[in-house]
């Protein structure tokens, strides 16, 4: 059985024998590229006890030990393993500790480090505890002190537990907080003595205000810089809807003050410039047209700065607005952000000076918006094409007396369609809302530059779904080769359109240059299409139709009338002018004059009195001013007055109020002692100018 039972152990004993495969490990490369120990250093722990026991902790990389001589004269040199320490006792004085770091293959590297053992309190002790510039919850300590062996240091958020945090002089140790908020940094200076000597520093953590701003952070503090009446702060959006649905925006009220009340936003570091230079920032107001000027600051010399200032395109609604900053000076630092609205004019206080502003950021180009009143063609971003019609043609200007604002030039050329027009929007998309038209405001304006004085101008408004809810109506240029204000009334509609109707979605607008008229090539400029809030009455304003300082103008004469334009050689008392005209009424008939083509229809329907200026060389010569239609001369009307002085310059009016305003007239006849021949003397030479309807 004994024998049995052998038999078996010792077959088990093979097969498990035969089971087994022995592993072999021949890599050893990682021997020939060890590299030698780097980095070394070592950690001075001392007891508080006046023994002079101070822990000795090395560390480095590649080391997997080290060899400590203690530098006090002991022969004796402690090996220790990697993670591991040696203790010692000195003697108070000043230490060298050799650290000597083995690798694997027993390459060394050795370092030398000072250790200083006293038994009395340290002195001198120096800290430095700072927020790091690219962390703002990060502190970094730095300390230095006489007699210290080493520090320990709590940074004030660990509670009544915290452990302390040991380093070395010359180290730099850092502490990153998780929240926002006022904190003690103390750190102690320790020898060997029982004696410590301690340092404290408050500390405030803030979440830094960076770009992009939007109100919503529950741990930033917004600390606002109100002045002169400003006062901004963070609330709950009160207009939640449209293209802004956010919880938290910012609110500036503007009260009394100084008419630059406003407020500023200090960023947690400089604008970067380098690439986005437009800003963007979401703004609610009470009304149109309001100014918003957004300005950047250097933090400490606010002269160093850049603003751009804008007007609101909409009442009561969020809009994006945007601000160029193109042509700021890279080279400066720009870190506060200021807000003025409505500069220039002093605040109430009052829902009319209430803001509303929210996300606040940089792009590198402006988005592309749909053109809105009032129609300025100077906001950067704004999607400014118009769709021309019936030939006529419309390109981006500038104004022909300002070469920096920027227009429209229309031009109407030869054989153009009586109806051509020109549309504000593509493809049929004008104003992203409706003309706000009321039973009170039912008015337009447009700022016009006329190559002629009684030029019918033509403003339509139309649903841009449905094109037969329009309105239309008109009004005539009152000068020439100068800009003015033109007023569109639709509640006085155009002969054969339809009425203003206020349920109607109002929302394209085109506008008609001569209108009724084929093209002959006349040139228009525009500009400042605007939507009246109220109703206003129009001052009337002169028509001049001839002032002759400017133009080429071409006279016919006949039967011995002889007109020119010269330099004034007159020139005082009311006419200071530089070029007049002059009328040599010479042998011929009695009747002799001139004539000159007005350029257009003169309008009589609101104008009916006719003055202009007269130089003549007697009292009571006769003057005849009279207007003919250009196609049928039987088609007239006349009035003559005589001259009052001598040598002297006269205004003389024409009363055209009975002239029958059924009648087209587009030329002005001038005779000068209607019924006497003329000889072409200084006798029968006069001077005329400034042919104004009143």
């Amino acid at each position: 059985m004994n024998a049995l039972k052998y038999f078996f152990s010792i077959a088990f004993i093979l097969v498990v024998a035969v089971s087994c495969k022995i592993e072999k490990f021949e890599d050893i490369s990682f021997v020939t590229t060890a590299t030698s120990p780097d980095k070394l250093s070592a950690f001075f722990d001392i007891t508080q006890d006046n023994t002079g026991l101070v822990t000795i902790t090395p560390n480095g990389e590649g080391s997997s030990s080290y060899d400590i001589s203690y530098g006090d004269g002991t022969t004796t040199v402690a090996t220790v393993k990697a993670g591991q320490n040696t203790q010692h006792k000195y003697a108070e004085g000043v230490y060298d500790v050799k650290i000597i770091g083995r690798g694997v293959t027993n390459i060394t590297t050795e370092v030398t480090q000072k250790l200083t053992v006293s038994f009395r309190a340290p002195e001198n002790l120096e800290v430095t505890a700072g927020i790091d510039a690219s962390n703002l919850f990060k502190v970094n300590v730095t300390a230095k002190a006489i007699y210290e062996t080493l520090f320990k240091v709590t940074f004030g958020d660990g509670g009544a537990n915290e452990v302390p945090q040991s380093f070395l002089e010359g180290a730099t140790v850092s502490h990153i907080y998780a929240a926002v908020g006022t904190y003690t940094v103390k750190v102690v200076a320790l020898s060997g003595g029982a004696a410590t000597t301690q340092f404290t520093k408050t500390l405030t953590i803030v979440n830094p205000v960076v770009l992009p701003v939007d109100f919503e952070s529950s741990t930033i503090v917004y600390a606002f810089g109100d002045f002169n009446g400003g006062v901004l702060s963070v609330i709950n959006n009160p207009q939640s809807k449209g293209i802004n649905t956010s919880a938290k925006v910012a609110r500036m009220v503007k009260g009394a003050g100084e008419v630059w009340g406003g407020s500023s936003l200090k960023l947690g570091s400089p604008i970067d410039f380098s690439v986005n230079k437009i800003f963007m920032m979401k703004v609610y107001s009470p009304r149109v047209g309001a100014k918003v000027l957004f300005k950047v600051e250097n933090a400490a010399d606010n002269t160093i700065n850049k603003e751009v200032e804008v007007l609101t395109k909409v009442a009561n609604s969020w809009e994006d607005m945007a601000f160029d900053f193109s042509t700021i000076d890279v080279s400066k630092a720009y870190q506060n952000l200021v807000f003025i609205f409505d500069n220039g004019t002093k605040g109430d206080g009052s829902a009319n000076f209430t803001f509303l502003l929210d996300d606040i950021r940089q792009v590198k180009t402006l988005p592309v918006t749909q053109m809105s009143l009032p129609v300025t063609f100077d906001v950067a971003g704004v999607n400014y094409a118009v769709t021309d019609f019936g030939n006529n043609v419309t390109v981006d200007a500038a104004d022909p007396t300002l070469a920096t604002n920027k227009v429209k030039r229309t031009t109407k050329p030869s054989g153009a369609e009586t109806w051509a027009g020109t549309t504000m929007g593509t493809g049929g998309i004008g104003f992203p809302t409706k003309i706000p038209f009321t039973a009170s405001a039912t008015q337009m304006s447009v700022r016009v530059y006329s190559p002629a004085a009684g030029i019918h101008i033509r403003l339509k408004v139309e649903d841009h779904t449905n094109n037969t809810k329009s309105v239309e109506t008109e009004s005539i240029t009152s000068t020439a080769n100068a800009w003015e204000t033109l007023i569109f009334d639709f509640s006085k509609e155009a002969s054969g359109t339809t009425a203003l109707n206020l349920g109607y979605n109002y929302d394209l607008a085109s506008i008609f240059f001569d209108f009724g008229q084929t093209g002959t090539g006349k040139i228009f400029y525009w500009d400042d299409v605007n939507f009246l809030a109220s109703n206003v009455t129009p001052t009337p304003t002169p028509l001049v139709l001839f002032s002759f300082e400017t133009g080429t103008f071409t006279f016919t004469n006949f039967d011995g009338g002889n007109a020119t334009i010269i330099a004034n050689p007159n020139s005082g008392g009311i006419n200071t002018s530089t070029k007049v005209g002059k009328m040599i009424k010479g042998a011929g008939q009695p009747w002799g004059g001139s004539w000159i083509d007005y350029g257009g229809t003169i309008d009589f329907s609101t104008k009916k009195t006719f003055t202009m200026k007269v130089y003549s060389p007697r009292i009571g010569a006769k003057v005849l001013l009279k207007v003919e239609n250009a196609t049928d001369a039987t088609k007239n009307y006349e009035k003559e007055v005589s001259t009052t002085v001598a040598n002297a310059w006269e205004l003389l009016t024409f009363d055209y109020s009975a002239i029958n305003t059924a009648n087209s007239y587009q030329h002005v006849v001038l005779i000068f002692d209607n019924g006497t021949m003329g000889d072409g003397s200084a006798n029968f030479t006069f001077l005329f100018d400034d042919i104004t309807l009143n």
